[in-house]
């Protein structure tokens, strides 16, 4: 399970390093043994319900956009988030209309990131 959110995380920082627009804020790029337990915690959950996404579909989420992709991740997160943060930020489960390009992208690389693993 470690190694399963160390993938997800090292993905995020990956997909911030590469879309976000000028200098990402420190805990979007925090190493995975510095983030906190909770999000260690959402991480692996995450990278968990897709990896059965990818091998109950056989395979076929290949045929996914990259969009639809990348909600599957946020929609996964924002219910982690629910799970482990009681009253949380509007950020934190802003639907996927409301995410800035450089997440849904980032959204979507995690996903092709855990697709390619599976």
């Amino acid at each position: 399970m470690t190694n399963d959110g160390r993938i997800f995380r090292e993905a995020w920082i990956a997909g911030v390093t590469k879309h976000y627009p000028g200098e990402p804020k420190p805990g979007y790029v925090t190493p995975w043994d510095e983030a906190p337990d909770w999000e260690r915690q959402c991480a692996a959950a995450v990278y968990g319900q897709v990896r059965g996404f990818v091998q109950v579909s056989a395979g076929s989420t290949a045929r996914l956009s990259r969009e639809q992709k990348g909600r599957f991740v946020a929609l996964c997160w924002i219910a982690q988030i629910h799970k482990h943060i009681e009253s949380p930020k509007p950020g934190y489960v802003a639907d996927w209309d409301d995410l800035p390009a450089w997440q849904q992208e980032t959204d979507a690389d995690i996903f092709e990131r855990i697709e390619r693993s599976v």
